[in-house]
């Protein structure tokens, strides 16, 4: 086991617990509606997709590089990708073809895709991952386009060409349901002044 196996559940914890801080209402004014268990999970989840989201569109327009993990350097679609992830304190690694393997498959469906799932690309249908973008909602998404030399929003059914790798699946990040990351989070590195 990996030692990254071995924080998950610690990492998973910190998430949670942040998560329910975050989301628990202060106060309750007057009478309403007892909450749905796990509304707040839901409202939190929605919000992280809402971010990376938001955080994908920033980025539309940078240039495109060969191995680019910034916004200052450029970006290539894994690298897109993994930076996305990784303002919101989700750690995945490097490649389109390791990242498609992250997360929670999700049916081939556009009806049943949310706003911040992972979306990959191949030659063939045989062929492995070899592109990777982020679904933003209505058939679309952004993806770093070598071809476009530039971050930029496409739609998912867009007309065959050589060019144009074509869309082998999806993987969820974060799940429907509640706010528990479907892949390892980033824990917050200890401040080297506290003793």
């Amino acid at each position: 086991m990996s030692s990254l196996s071995s924080t998950r559940p610690k990492r998973l914890a910190i998430v949670l617990c942040t998560t329910v801080a975050l989301c628990a209402p202060m106060t309750i004014l007057g009478a309403q509606a007892a909450p749905k268990p796990f509304e707040a999970f839901s409202t939190s989840a929605r919000s992280l997709r809402d971010s990376a989201v938001q955080i994908a569109k920033a980025q539309l327009g940078r240039r495109y590089r060969t191995g680019g993990q910034t916004p200052e350097k450029g970006f290539d679609c894994s690298g897109l990708v993994k930076y996305i992830m990784s303002a919101l304190n989700l750690d995945l690694p490097r490649t389109a073809k390791q990242q498609a393997k992250e997360g929670l498959a999700v049916t081939k469906d556009t009806s049943r895709l949310l706003p911040g799932d992972l979306l990959t690309f191949g030659k063939t249908k045989k062929s492995p991952i070899s592109h990777i973008g982020i679904y933003v909602g209505d058939g679309r998404y952004i993806h770093a386009s070598s071809v476009a030399g530039k971050v930029i929003e496409s739609a998912i059914d867009r007309p065959y060409s050589p060019l144009i790798k074509g869309w082998r699946g999806a993987r969820r990040i974060v799940t429907q349901d509640d706010s528990i990351p479907a892949l390892s989070v980033i824990a917050p590195t200890p401040s080297k002044n506290n003793h």
